[in-house]
């Protein structure tokens, strides 16, 4: 069995949770409180050196840290993850795509709202976070205009990655009506079979 540390309400941890549970994995979930500092504990840090989650631990005892990476490990060889060679590429195109120009923003802005509680010195950092947040969003209403998952006409990880953050996207002060492309894919992912919700 795998074991899984994480935060329930953290996206980056969620995407490794709802692809474990709609590859019907069976996992246990560890919790590991970031904001307690569980991750810079010793024991953690000799699990992941970076003192980051999520983390995998595999059945033989090694560990995958990297949500993305994680994502690529357990879909391996499922119809979550394309055998095409340039469809994969464009699997893992979005999910860099997710961490170099979504995540930084968009799931900073919801931290510093929802876990920080806004305080006031952080105001200027998180109005740093719109203008390239919104960008992201952009470029995916853009491509979901004319496409109803990010690649090959169907659900991949590459959606996963993407719905993680982009679905609470307004508890970072992000305005999702304005993006009905969005809007709609959103709507299209929970439809998926073995869907949770966050949290």
């Amino acid at each position: 069995m795998y074991k899984i540390y994480g935060d329930v309400n953290s996206g980056n941890c969620y995407k490794v949770k709802l692809l474990a549970e709609q590859l019907s994995l069976p996992y246990e979930w560890i919790d590991v409180d970031t904001l307690k500092k569980e991750t810079q504990s010793s024991a953690y840090l000799e699990k992941n050196p970076n003192g980051k989650i999520p983390l995998l631990e595999t059945e033989d005892g090694r560990f995958l840290p990297e949500s993305n990476a994680i994502l690529h490990f357990l879909a391996e060889g499922s119809a979550f993850l394309p055998t095409d060679r340039f469809e994969h590429a464009q699997v893992l195109q979005w999910l860099f795509f997710e961490q170099y120009s979504h995540e930084p923003y968009i799931a900073t802005a919801r931290y510093i709202i929802r876990y920080l509680g806004r305080p006031a010195e952080m105001e200027p950092a998180l109005q740093s976070k719109m203008a390239p947040g919104y960008k992201a969003l952009c470029v995916m209403e853009s491509h979901l205009r004319d496409h109803p998952y990010f690649v090959g006409g169907r659900y991949s990880i590459a959606d996963i990655g993407l719905f993680a953050y982009t679905h609470v996207a307004h508890e970072g002060d992000f305005a999702l009506s304005e993006f009905p492309a969005i809007v709609e894919w959103i709507k299209r992912v929970r439809a998926q079979p073995g869907f949770v919700e966050i949290g």
